[in-house]
């Protein structure tokens, strides 16, 4: 006797989505024009904790402002005393001293951002998690403390020059396209180590070392010219600070042009750094609450 056919089994697997539907998904678009009002409109938050930072630093402290000074002057001294006695670096007509001064101050302004910067969100957690503000105001702030050290240092740079009697060059106006870029590739390293450092906590103990191995592979110290001309581009581009500092002796300190073609090159790795740094910045910026 023929059994009946069966039809074949069909498993029937529903159709389940996991997670959210797609209409209802959290996508960040990141708008220039809105993150550029967001900033403009908490200048006052930056002021104040700029002011706050000011105050915790130099409070009942007996020089005061005077430390602002303390590190580039006695660098100074050490690399006018020691490294330029063995090196022999011929920085004529400019004295040893104002060359390698200059470096120094533009390097302080780089590694307080970056090391107070660093810091910044991880300090300041209690007052992210109460008050809705954009985050980057934080390492902007401390930015702008390290600027103001960097005026002071400034003032005294005019001291050195009555006591060198060496007065600056009349191109220094030069040097203020040179600012941009300085400013431009600090603020873009802050953002990216504001945020690392509070998904990976042990990047604060790399900082100190970055900052004593940075000021030696920086031409601090010795010129541009060191560097092997073949591989400047590439140097220039990875360390733009390289070549502001470079711009900066120049119109200062020797009354020439800055290099245009190493400068375009800064300005260049400056903005991907700035860009890079705040893209990074922002996508991490919404897990800080759930890490912290």
């Amino acid at each position: 006797m023929a059994l009946p056919a069966q039809s074949p089994t069909v498993s029937v697997v529903p159709d389940i989505e996991y997670g959210p539907p797609p209409e209802l998904r959290f996508r960040r678009r990141l708008r220039l024009r809105r993150t550029a009002a967001e900033l403009w409109a908490a200048r006052e938050l930056v002021r104040a904790l700029a002011e706050r930072d000011l105050r915790a630093r130099y409070k009942q402290a007996v020089l005061g402002f005077a430390w602002a000074v303390m590190t580039p002057l006695l660098l100074m001294v050490v690399f006018t005393l020691v490294f330029n006695k063995a090196v022999k670096i011929d920085t004529s007509p400019t004295p040893y001293a104002l060359f390698t001064y200059v470096g120094l101050i533009t390097w302080q302004f780089f590694s307080n951002t970056m090391n107070q910067g660093a810091l910044s969100l991880s300090a300041n957690l209690s007052l992210l998690n109460k008050v809705y503000c954009p985050r980057e105001v934080f390492p902007l702030a401390t930015m702008l403390v390290a600027a103001v050290d960097m005026l002071i240092a400034l003032g005294v740079m005019g001291v050195l020059f009555a006591v060198f009697w060496f007065p600056p060059a009349g191109t220094f106006y030069l040097a203020l396209p040179l600012l941009l870029i300085q400013i431009a590739f600090t603020y873009g390293v802050a953002l990216v180590l504001s945020v690392s450092v509070v998904y990976l906590r042990d990047i604060r103990h790399l900082l100190p070392i970055i900052t004593q191995m940075g000021v030696f592979a920086t031409p601090v110290a010795y010129p541009l010219d060191k560097i092997p001309h073949r591989l400047q581009e590439v140097y220039v581009g990875f360390n733009p600070l390289a070549a502001v500092i470079e711009g900066y002796r120049k119109a200062v300190l020797y009354g020439e042009y800055p290099d245009m073609r190493l400068s375009l090159i800064a300005a260049g790795g400056a903005l991907v750094v700035l860009v890079g740094g705040y893209v990074f910045f922002k996508k991490l910026e919404t897990g800080i609450a759930d890490v912290a």
